[in-house]
């Protein structure tokens, strides 16, 4: 319990400001890339008509998200984004089940990471709604249905940013802090090995598949 609020950062003095660096999240996040190019190489290095597990693995989800990101958006926008897609899903995943492993920690666990990805979606799908609209276009979009009600459909967008990158943040630390209270009142005894389990392999793929799925509908929703 005495971990619960225990944080290494590192600090960086520059003109007066001060730059703060959680060390344990830009650890494990290089845990994750390590961990996702190596699956990628190894994957993708000998590849068989009859593939191995890896391959497998690793066609199922490209073939999967490809697919959902191709109903979503259409064959020519999917075979530009769905690359995107599939890493971001990836990263999630290997991310949120990072905590299964002893002394290592989700990178999703804080905040700045799910954040982080949901600006990236966010500054993508408007990318997307520029590109395809028109600037013109674009910016009128956000004074209709009146004028006036530019101010909230500013705020609705900026909202999706809230809501994608607190629920995923919300159910990664919700879940870490049971399994410590639990273990701390049980003494690590059988229940908390389980709900690691649960928590990293069932919630941490569901969530990184919401997560996914929900940077793709607003992809698709600035493309209309």
């Amino acid at each position: 319990m005495d971990r619960l609020g225990e944080i290494h950062q590192l600090l960086i003095p520059l003109s007066g400001y001060t730059i703060t660096i959680n060390l344990e999240v830009l650890v494990m996040t290089g845990i994750v890339f390590l961990l996702a190019l190596t699956f990628g190489f190894v994957a993708s290095r000998q590849k068989k008509i009859l593939p191995g597990k890896l391959q497998l693995i690793g066609e199922l989800i490209v073939l999967t998200f490809f697919g959902l990101t191709e109903e979503a958006l259409g064959r020519t926008h999917a075979r530009t984004y769905a690359p995107l897609i599939c890493a971001l899903f990836i990263f999630l995943l290997i991310s949120n089940w990072l905590g299964i492993l002893p002394h290592l920690e989700e990178p999703t666990r804080d905040l700045n990471t799910p954040l982080s990805l949901g600006i990236l979606g966010f500054v993508v799908a408007h990318y997307v709604g520029i590109r395809n609209k028109g600037f013109k276009v674009y910016i009128k979009s956000y004074f209709e249905p009146v004028f006036f009600l530019m101010p909230l459909n500013v705020i609705g967008e900026l909202a999706k940013i809230v809501s994608i990158s607190f629920r995923l943040f919300g159910n990664i630390m919700g879940g870490a802090i049971i399994i410590l209270v639990v273990s701390y009142l049980t003494y690590s005894i059988l229940l908390p090995p389980f709900l690691n389990i649960f928590f990293g392999l069932f919630v941490g793929t569901i969530q990184a598949f919401v997560f996914t799925m929900l940077t793709v509908v607003y992809i698709s929703v600035q493309l209309k």
